[in-house]
């Protein structure tokens, strides 16, 4: 359907052409939001995003230069862009392009010298690594610990502006969290009772947060500068060349003609598309500028189609293979094979949408709605005849990723493969430069022993098919166009994961962490204590103190995670509550996998939990309904999403790869109780089964759906037996309808 068409049919629906998509996804996606500079200035810039996404491209080919130089080109590159597109205040005034001797293209000249001491601080820790004797600095080595008064200086300059540009970025709530950290550190003898520790000095803590291995320019910016940014890269280029197209076209296909089809479509849609896209924002603005208006025109509540499309496209951020990138960090702070993270995230993911798909299901039941005529569904021949090279890219890339190689090197090769799908056609020659290049590419490595005969051959391969590519060839303009979006993408996830490495540091430095997590079992088993006595009936025990106390530490920590997620982007949000909370649950015996995807799945509920929920706000602008209210049917939408948790804490065999091991039986009781609790909370949250439920009904499937989650037989007896009331209902009634 056109976009008139769903304008005729809906004259309350918004405008949804490109220019109007862009403007939703600048408004709540903060890293969009950039002011506008002079044309000489903008060509500048637009040349430096260029060269800043080649050398990143490049280095992940054909190998990284030393940390202390890589990241201090990076962090150089965030500041000069950083400083350039985002104003100090977000006001209307200062985003608009003026005229000043104050101002040079539009940049205030106090962001020229912030960008100036920046780059000077980000370059200054390599070029003074091996020593600088005319200014009397020694080798890197012998100041650790020890500054030198250049240390400190550009030290204290580079944490104030790191914090500044997290700011400009993403608001104040993650620079606000990391100054209680710094304020922690340094004034550590000041706080009460456990919290309470020496403190650092502050020329221990500037060295600490400045120098390689930990603090700034530690594993989070690394991670980042080497396996974030080229995955959102791939990404962009991706939607640009017709992958993220393709997975709508074949999602629709797939689940269009089914009852409430373009729910499910949102469902299937966003799923695809978020394992190639870093942004939640990103993806709802995509898919949900078709599948909105078509939930809308079938009948569905347009806050209800907004929060399809918010919860949904959350979920790719949990969706493997590539997860929004949190995968490669996982796989870095557990030191396990990347394949081990994807392979653990199956489950928990396919539960989160078990739990949208049932809520869709239900709500079309209730509604009685329909799925899309043969007429609206596109031609599946049709589709793969046109679109069948975008696939390829995505193929060679995950090969290579589980082949054993990098991840940056399956990106290098998943970037060159759509570039070359997107430009190269054997009718203009001049354009087969890139595959060439690629294959001369691909050549040398074999011939170093780096790539096998088989990757080889699928390179070479993929490199000479894509270019009999039947789609629009895209040009070189257009091809820049793309990789500037990626970069102006990747700013703000860098500056977070910037920032973030502040709270690593303070975390290794002072062990916060420890303590923190000692002080929520503490109190988590207090509370046990109390309640148990209070729902023990002589010697019947409904619960343990033990399962308890693990209940509400969990709980504990689920808040806090979701409260500290509020605004920060899913890969930086990850870093720092693993930080954080992962010692918790260390404490708790959960295994070290299950803990990191607690934290991983939590982090990204906040994005669809009010009153701070951007995707919702996005899919709402959209659907031209209240953010609010569709905040909260993202929320109810996304309750597999908050149950997996919990349910792969208690029962690490639905990681699969648990160092706990792995029992088929096990697995698969555990997995159809997980199952049936989602299904059963999606049945009272709708309150519609086969007929309408009641309202007691409806507390009963919902106790029921928590008690399955529960990994016990008992547990899941209780459930059954609360569940018989409502499948008596639901029976008694069905039959007196008929």
């Amino acid at each position: 359907m056109s976009v008139d068409q769903q304008k005729q049919s809906d004259p309350t629906q918004p405008d949804l052409d490109e220019p109007n998509l862009d403007e939703i996804e600048r408004k709540y996606e903060e890293g969009s939001q950039t002011r506008k500079v002079g044309a000489t200035t903008g060509l500048v810039l637009r040349n430096f995003a260029l060269v800043y996404a080649v050398y990143h491209f490049l280095t992940a080919g054909f190998g990284l230069p030393a940390d202390h130089w890589h990241l201090g080109i990076h962090l150089s590159g965030l500041f000069i862009l950083i400083y350039s597109f985002f104003p100090i205040i977000r006001t209307k005034s200062l985003f608009a392009e003026k005229s000043s001797s104050l101002r040079v293209g539009n940049i205030p000249l106090y962001d020229l010298v912030f960008l100036i001491l920046g780059v000077i601080g980000a370059l200054y820790v390599g070029a003074a690594w091996r020593g600088i004797d005319f200014l009397g600095i020694e080798e890197q080595t012998f100041r650790m610990g020890n500054p030198n008064s250049y240390d400190v200086a550009l030290g204290v300059v580079i944490i104030l502006l790191t914090l500044d540009i997290a700011r400009r970025t993403l608001g104040w709530v993650l620079p606000l969290i990391i100054c209680v950290f710094i304020s922690y550190a340094l004034l550590g003898p000041y706080f009460p009772g456990l919290l309470k520790h020496p403190g650092v000095k502050f020329n221990t803590f500037v060295s600490s947060m400045y120098f390689p291995q930990e603090g700034i320019y530690g594993v989070t910016l690394w991670v980042v500068s080497t396996i974030v940014f080229h995955f959102v890269l791939f990404g962009v280029v991706a939607q640009r060349t017709g992958l993220g197209q393709l997975f709508i076209d074949n999602a629709t296909i797939l689940a269009g003609r089914y009852r409430g089809g373009p729910a499910k479509v949102s469902v299937v849609s966003s799923a695809f598309f978020g394992t190639i896209s870093g942004s939640s924002v990103a993806n709802t603005v995509s898919t949900g500028a078709l599948t909105i208006p078509n939930m809308k025109r079938l009948g569905y509540p347009g806050h209800f189609a907004g929060g399809v499309e918010a919860a949904s496209s959350a979920g790719g951020q949990i969706t493997p293979p590539i997860m929004g990138a949190a995968a490669f960090i996982m796989a870095e702070f557990l030191e396990v094979p990347y394949t081990t993270i994807v392979i653990a995230a199956i489950f928990p993911a396919l539960l989160h949408y078990v739990g949208v798909f049932a809520v869709v299901h239900l709500m079309a039941r209730k509604l009685n709605l329909r799925g899309l005529s043969r007429e609206m569904l596109p031609n599946l021949a049709q589709v793969w005849k046109d679109g069948w090279a975008n696939i390829i890219p995505m193929v060679a890339l995950l090969y290579v990723l589980f082949s054993g190689y990098t991840p940056y090197m399956a990106a290098f090769c998943g970037i060159s493969l759509l570039m070359i799908t997107g430009m190269s056609r054997f009718k203009k020659p001049i354009t087969l430069i890139l595959p060439a290049l690629f294959i001369l590419f691909a050549g040398w490595k074999y011939s170093n022993e780096s790539f096998d005969i088989w990757l080889l051959l699928l390179l070479v391969g993929s490199a000479v098919l894509v270019c009999i590519n039947p789609q629009k060839r895209i040009n070189l303009k257009e091809m820049i166009d793309t990789l500037e979006v990626g970069v102006k993408y990747a700013l703000a996830v860098g500056a977070a994961s910037a920032a973030v490495g502040i709270v690593v540091g303070v975390i290794n430095t002072t062990g916060i962490g420890f303590r923190i997590g000692f002080m929520v079992t503490q109190a988590a088993g207090g509370l046990a204590m109390s309640m148990h006595d209070l729902i023990t009936l002589g010697a019947f025990e409904l619960v343990s103190v033990a399962d308890l106390q693990l209940f509400l530490s969990l709980v504990f920590i689920a808040i806090s995670c979701i409260l500290m997620g509020a605004g920060v982007p899913t890969t930086a949000l990850y870093i720092m509550l693993v930080s954080v909370a992962q010692p918790a649950l260390a404490q708790l015996g959960i295994p070290p996998i299950a803990s990191h995807m607690f934290v991983l799945y939590y982090g990204v509920v906040s994005e669809i939990t009010p009153p701070v929920c951007t995707s919702a706000y996005a899919a709402a602008a959209i659907a031209n309904s209240n953010p609010f209210r569709t905040g909260l049917s993202a929320f109810t939408l996304g309750l597999g999403k908050i149950i997996a948790p919990m349910a792969f804490v208690y029962a690490p065999v639905l990681l699969i790869v648990s160092t706990s091991g792995f029992d088929l039986i096990e697995f698969i009781y555990t997995g159809a109780s997980a199952i049936a609790g989602v299904v059963a909370l999606s049945a009272a949250v709708v309150g519609y089964f086969n007929v309408k439920m009641s309202v007691l009904t409806r507390v009963l499937a919902f106790a029921a759906g928590i008690i399955f989650i529960a990994p016990s037989l008992e547990a899941d007896l209780l459930a059954l037996v609360l569940s018989v009331p409502i499948l008596l209902e639901q029976y008694l009634f069905k039959a007196r309808q008929a």
